[in-house]
């Protein structure tokens, strides 16, 4: 099976929803004109990324029932969509949240393990942190969604390509950092060499969203990417600029590199269980 990806590598305008959900629309349009079966966007898309006080008032519930929302699960009616959002949930608690939206209904709902606090970040201030990582069935196969500092600890992927998940998608708020060119790449470089890491480890395709635009002064890099089961990039979009990037992949492709890699085959889960009981054990003692 082959399948058209897209990443909209967008820039949000921070706080305004309406502006937003502007954009998606207009993107999912001109995705499906071109032929795009799976869309991406960025983490805290129709948001954008600095919400902070702002959180209570441009969160959406993940229901029909929800004016916006409902108009993203109407744009999915013919083309399956990824967004990022603040999620409310029934008892009031907000969340970084990405929906996979497809044939008009919410498929799996992801919300962010891992909430860094560290340099720039302050999310856990505003934010709850998510409590489950699982695989989650689509038409293209079984697919597995995390956002940004979920994705710099090996476990959240990890435990998706335990069950299952053959493509992992993971949508990004990422800043540059440092002044001159060098040291503002210097993250930009990191999360490449991690995403082709996962490919070739997990023998997945690896699909990345990265917003871009400022933000108080911040400047998110772009370069959105697609990265194949043997660890190499297939694109690799532009860095700082809004732009639409498209790129097939061929699900034949995990057939070939797991004859040749039977990693997944290999893998012992009994005995990672076992030693981090074994781990905890003695940390606790």
């Amino acid at each position: 099976m082959r399948i058209n990806i897209g990443l909209a590598q967008i820039y949000p305008k921070l706080g305004d929803v309406e502006h937003n959900l502007n954009l998606h629309l207009a993107a999912a349009q001109r995705a499906r004109a071109g032929g795009v079966d799976l869309l991406i966007f960025p983490e805290l898309s129709m948001t954008g990324y600095q919400v902070q006080d702002l959180v209570p008032e441009v969160a959406l519930r993940s229901d029909p029932e929800d004016p916006v929302f409902a108009q993203l699960l109407a744009a999915s009616d013919d083309i399956d969509i990824v967004v990022g959002f603040v999620h409310e949930d029934a008892r009031n608690r907000f969340y970084i949240g990405d929906a996979y939206l497809a044939g008009g209904e919410l498929v799996h709902l992801h919300h962010k393990l891992y909430l860094p606090t560290y340099a720039m970040f302050d999310e856990s201030r505003y934010f709850a942190q998510g409590n489950s990582v699982r695989a989650f069935d689509t038409r293209f196969g079984r697919v597995g969604m995390l956002i940004c500092e979920d994705f710099w600890h090996v476990s959240p992927p990890y435990l998706l390509w335990l069950d299952g998940a053959d493509i992992l998608i993971l949508n990004s708020s990422s800043p540059s950092r440092g002044l001159n060119e060098g040291e503002r790449m210097l993250g930009a470089r990191w999360v490449e060499h991690v995403n082709q890491a996962y490919g070739s480890m997990f023998t997945s395709y690896i699909l990345h969203c990265n917003r871009v635009g400022y933000e108080d002064g911040k400047n998110f890099w772009g370069g959105s990417s697609v990265v194949d089961p043997d660890g190499e990039f297939m694109t690799r979009g532009l860095y700082f600029d809004e732009a639409l990037i498209t790129q097939e992949i061929d699900l034949n492709q995990l057939h070939r590199t797991r004859a040749r890699l039977p990693l997944l085959r290999d893998e012992r889960p009994g005995l990672v269980r076992r030693e981090l009981g074994r781990i905890l054990r003695e940390s606790l003692g």
